[in-house]
């Protein structure tokens, strides 16, 4: 949620980010702020959970090329150039983002599951 609400309200560093064959970059940017909200709304409400879980795993899966982009043409962000120690684990982090979003939709219990008793032979 405070990620969609950063992107409706502090949307260029968004944009700065964005790759070159993104059409209408901060049309894009307001938009992926709507579907973080909406993801973060829908996991609150039991029935829409499992499919906002999966709209936020494959948003964060769609959004990466952003992140990479960002880390590999080094851009400023408030002209401040964000070095390798915040890109590695950013990037590295990624699959989490990609996993905690399924895991709190309950679309995954994985690594967490309970182990299941041997059956009597």
């Amino acid at each position: 949620m405070v990620a969609g609400v950063a992107h409706l309200t502090r949307p260029a560093g968004f944009v700065a980010i964005t790759p070159d064959w993104v059409p209408a970059p901060a049309m894009v940017v307001a938009l992926t702020g709507v579907a973080e909200l909406a993801g973060a709304a829908g996991l609150l409400i039991p029935p829409l959970r499992r499919a906002a879980g999966i709209g936020l795993a494959l948003y964060a899966l769609c959004v990466w090329p952003a992140n990479v982009h960002h880390a590999l043409a080094d851009i400023p962000i408030g002209g401040t150039h964000l070095s390798w120690w915040y890109h590695g684990p950013r990037l590295a982090l990624q699959p989490v983002i990609i996993w905690w979003a399924l895991w709190a939709a309950g679309v995954t219990d994985w690594p967490f599951r309970k182990a299941r008793p041997a059956r009597p032979s």
